[in-house]
């Protein structure tokens, strides 16, 4: 019987000695993962920690009912486990992964395909090259795209089994922009290793940045002040409300109405500019230090960006009600692309796509770090799980980030805000959740005797969504593709890391 102190109980950002992380049976960890599950708890991460004798499995589940995050491992494996995706899809996509980072084989998972296709274990492998699923029949026929797209967009390749205009099934295949980031944060030099996380996607720069930082505080027992608390918190709403209004008007082009599509992309630059009035980097580069903040900004600085806010909102504001007001954009919005709740629980959806579909997790109140236990924003939720819901959610996040950011502004701390961060505390791990504008990033980090990095693991929120994309496209027309990813609007890069 599974009981839920089997596994370290701990929270956001804590540091815990790696003795009193539990190894577990496998069959007991699974039992865990599955009963947690039930229990509603999340996997926020699965992946595999090679040593001398075998690789260890590490599971990490986080509990938005009572913000605590629970840490397990298994001991070590060789050569092949049982696959836990026919009972939790969930980790379908961790346990391809694996598979292909550690040659241990998931037996019975239901479809262990390549999940970026490096070589295995002396098996060579192409990217692109796969087993794809296919479909037969009279009048079925098969469309690819990519991965070379138009534009300035990163490669992908998406191959749909249609029925004539009716997708049956797409299937997404990425791997053609991995980087080796875990690898190289490890291993690398450590000079460059938060240029490493600030570009693991390029548009999280301060979602990545600080989840890397709070897990170097805590390692260190570093104390970061309330003021960079609370300008990091304003850098993260930033970027929220940058890429959330890109997106709004994104989506607006891709229906062919350019009143919305033109002012948000103006108004996406407007939001950049607030956070190059932060640090001088429109993507917050340079901003974000483990301690503290690499800027500061003075009392008149202040004033401008708080008019700056308040003045941009404003203006979303009129060009996201050209949307809600124009039937055209809504006959193409409404019902298309659904995800129900019950698909984004099962395959562990997050940020707005799971937050459209009804759930209501969100790591600033359910895990809240940093000025965020003090000063809340109430997590933005819709229940249709189609466009509109992913574009209204959106559209509710910029309201009630710049509410959030302008009231900061207005009260900011005083205080320093640079600090030294020390040595980390040898043989300890820690977990850092950030709720950034995709949704939740969770960064594992590990230390040896030494008390340097020995490993580091990244969950970006479009390693666990772009499942729903494939979800959603179903018994949709292809059509309804261009519409429907820009709704998710996920990285590449930041899942092929």
């Amino acid at each position: 019987m599974s009981s839920a102190d089997a596994l370290l109980r701990t929270q956001n950002s804590v540091a815990s000695p790696m003795d009193e992380v539990p190894e577990l049976a496998l069959e007991e960890l699974q039992g865990e993962l599955v009963a947690g599950a039930r229990r509603g708890e999340r996997v926020a991460a699965l992946f595999g920690a090679p040593e001398a004798n075998g690789t260890r499995l590490v599971a990490v589940l986080a509990s938005d009912r009572d913000g605590t995050v629970r840490i397990g491992r298994s001991a070590p494996l060789r050569e092949s486990f049982p696959s836990l995706t026919p009972h939790l899809p969930a980790v379908h996509l961790f346990e391809r992964e694996i598979f292909e980072q550690h040659d241990l084989r998931p037996e019975g998972h239901p479809w262990p395909k390549p999940v970026r296709f490096p070589p295995r274990a002396g098996v060579a492998s192409a990217i692109g090259i796969a087993d794809f699923y296919k479909i037969d029949g009279d009048e079925v026929h098969e469309v690819g795209v990519g991965p070379v797209h138009a534009g300035v967009i990163e490669p992908g390749h998406f191959r749909f089994q249609c029925h004539g205009e009716n997708v049956m099934h797409l299937e997404i295949s990425l791997g053609y922009q991995h980087r080796g980031v875990e690898r190289a944060v490890v291993t690398g030099d450590p000079r460059r290793r938060l240029h490493y996380l600030e570009t693991a996607a390029g548009d999280t720069t301060i979602g990545h940045a600080t989840a890397y930082a709070q897990l170097v505080e805590a390692l260190a027992g570093s104390r970061v002040s309330a003021r960079a608390h609370a300008l990091r918190a304003i850098a993260l709403e930033l970027e929220r409300m940058a890429n959330h209004t890109g997106d709004l008007g994104a989506l607006a082009g891709d229906v062919g109405f350019q009143p919305t599509a033109a002012f948000c992309g103006r108004l996406r630059g407007d939001w950049l500019n607030l956070s190059a009035e932060l640090c001088g980097n429109r993507f917050g580069r340079g901003l974000v230090r483990p301690g503290g903040l690499g800027f500061d900004v003075d009392a008149a600085r202040v004033g401008r960006m708080a008019e700056a806010v308040e003045r941009a909102v404003a203006e979303v504001g009129q060009a996201a009600d050209l949307l809600w007001d124009t039937p055209s954009v809504m006959s193409r919005f409404e019902d298309t692309g659904r995800v129900t709740r019950e698909q984004a629980e099962e395959v562990g959806l997050v940020g707005p796509a799971a937050r459209a579909s009804g759930l209501t997790q969100d790591v600033r109140t359910t895990h809240p770090t940093g000025i965020y236990r003090v000063a809340q924003i109430p997590a933005a939720t819709w229940d249709s799980g189609d466009v509109f819901a992913r574009a209204y959610v959106r559209w509710l996040e910029v309201r009630r980030s710049a509410e959030f950011a302008d009231d900061l502004l207005g009260s900011l701390p005083g205080g320093d805000v640079r600090a030294s961060c020390g040595a980390l505390a040898p043989d300890h791990l820690c977990v850092s959740l950030v709720e950034g504008w995709r949704g939740e990033i969770c960064h594992v980090g590990w230390t040896d005797g030494s008390g340097r990095l020995a490993g580091y693991k990244i969950v970006d929120p479009s390693f666990h969504n772009w499942i729903g994309l494939a979800l959603a496209l179903r018994g949709q027309q292809i059509s309804d593709f261009p519409l429907c990813n820009k709704s998710f609007n996920l990285s590449y890069c930041g899942f092929d890391l």
